[in-house]
């Protein structure tokens, strides 16, 4: 694999790895081949822009007891974590590992990356000036971000991306509809690439959003199926009812007490 990488042949690299059986890294006595082959899949997977595997390498180093030994140590590897897990485009899979790496209980002792995390485990808006303004300083003098190197840029770039897919999911939550102007306030961003960020994040599904451009309005309400109309419906008006049961029933007890004390 190290030759491999060195030469630059990742395809083959990433053919080897395939046949190394992780297992093999749980015995104590082979924690430093765990952590060679870990530091090789984490450059594979760097090279592919594979945040979320990248983050995932990561955390088996971390699980190495030597690396939990030292406290330094532990605590760089942790920060990586979590600077690639919000680097990882959004799905499922990346929701459930950042809440889970969010609740770890070490991650509170590295104070700037757990409040990194927590803004994007929060749904609230995250102006990016602001995200800069907090955490640019510090990120880039670490060499996930370094701006004198490219990939450090193009992953400083990324971040942003990721802090406004994440704005336009939380808008997708509490508006049914907005306009196109208040859309892009939010944002911080121009009208085009408000509907070229929208547009990416309908055809991957991750929201459903609607474009009026004459009206310049966003419609985020799905259509709803009929079937699923008329359930709701059924439920509200049984809801209904039953509210209208127990009111009775209440009033029909007040007016009992209120005929027993008066024969008092």
């Amino acid at each position: 694999m190290r030759l491999c990488l060195a030469k630059k042949d990742f395809t083959r690299t990433q053919i080897i790895s395939r046949k190394i059986n992780t297992k093999f890294f749980t015995e104590p006595e082979n924690q430093d081949l765990k952590l060679r082959y870990y530091d090789l899949m984490i450059i594979l997977s760097l090279h592919e822009n594979q945040f979320l595997n990248a983050c995932k390498y990561y955390r088996q180093v971390y699980d190495t007891p030597s690396i939990l030994e030292d406290e330094a140590k532990w605590k760089d590897v942790l920060q990586n974590v979590v600077l690639f897990i919000v680097l990882s485009p959004y799905d499922n899979e990346q929701s459930d590992l950042l809440h889970r790496i969010y609740e770890g209980k070490k991650l509170t002792e590295t104070p700037l990356h757990y409040e990194l995390a927590k803004c994007f485990v929060t749904n609230e808006l995250m102006r990016w000036p602001k995200i800069e303004e907090i955490y640019g300083t510090a990120l880039k003098q670490t060499s996930v971000f370094d701006p004198k190197d490219e990939a450090g840029r193009h992953r400083w770039s990324e971040l942003h991306k990721r802090v406004i897919e994440h704005n336009i999911r939380v808008i997708a939550k509490y508006y049914t509809r907005i306009t196109t102007k208040r859309l892009t306030q939010l944002l911080d961003l121009t009208e085009k690439e408000t509907e070229d960020f929208l547009s990416k994040l309908v055809v991957s599904k991750t929201i459903y959003a609607k474009i009026d451009r004459p009206a310049k309005i966003v419609s985020f309400q799905a259509p709803r199926d009929p079937n699923q109309v008329l359930n709701d419906w059924s439920y509200d008006i049984n809801s209904l009812l039953g509210l209208l049961e127990k009111t009775t029933h209440l009033i029909s007890k007040e007016e009992m007490v209120h005929r027993i004390a008066k024969v008092i």
